[in-house]
Parts: structure tokens; sequence; C-alpha cells
């Protein structure tokens, strides 16, 4: 136990008082340069994409229009037939469904308008 407590002294006493020819401490953005740069690579490698794809759902999700061929997150395929604010109407077979367009993933055939 007291061979603890000397060791401890004299870590302590040797880290106090620096030689007069030691070499000078880094600057303190040296020291932070690789968290910084991991930072950086976090951002361009990770949440950028991740901005992006965001974008481009919500520009799809602005474009979708009834006659629309979608894919839903949980696999099905269907058939816009009405769109209103926050949720789509979609017709599936013989089936008709009510989603949120957040689950709306993909636009597989763009929906043919007849103008006249």
């Amino acid at each position: 136990m007291h061979l603890n407590l000397l060791n401890g002294m004299l870590a302590q006493a040797t880290t106090a008082a620096p030689a007069a020819g030691a070499p000078p401490q880094p600057n303190i953005v040296m020291q932070y340069a690789p968290m910084i740069l991991l930072v950086v690579v976090f951002y361009f490698i990770l949440i950028r994409p991740q901005q992006k794809r965001a974008k481009e759902q919500a520009k799809m999700l602005a474009a979708l229009k009834s006659g629309d061929k979608v894919v839903t997150a949980s696999g099905i395929i269907a058939t816009v037939t009405s769109v209103k604010e926050k949720v789509v109407l979609l017709r599936s077979a013989d089936s008709k469904f009510e989603v949120t367009k957040a689950s709306v993933t993909e636009i597989l055939e763009a929906g043919t308008t007849t103008e006249s």
C-alpha cells in the first residue's frame, strides 16, 4: 500500500514542473483535429445523403397524382385513386386502401391524364 502511494506522488511530481528544454505543448487545434475531421467525414458520408433522400421523397410525394402506380412501404403495388392532404387512396385488384402519404416509397408508372 505504501508503494502505491509513493508511485502516485512520483507521477504527480514529474508532471508538475516542465523542464526548461522540454518541447512545447501542441496547439489546441491540432489536439482536436482528429475529432473535427471525424465530424466532417461523418457529415458527408451519413447526414448529407440522408437529407438528399428526404428531399427527393418529399418532391416525389408532392408530385403524386391520381392514376399513378405506386409501391408502399409494406410492399403493396397499387394504383392511386385519390390524393388528399395527408392520405392517399389506393386500389389494388379488388381491394381499396387508405394509407398515409409517407408510406408511398416509389412511383412505378406515372398516371396518364386525358385533357380535352
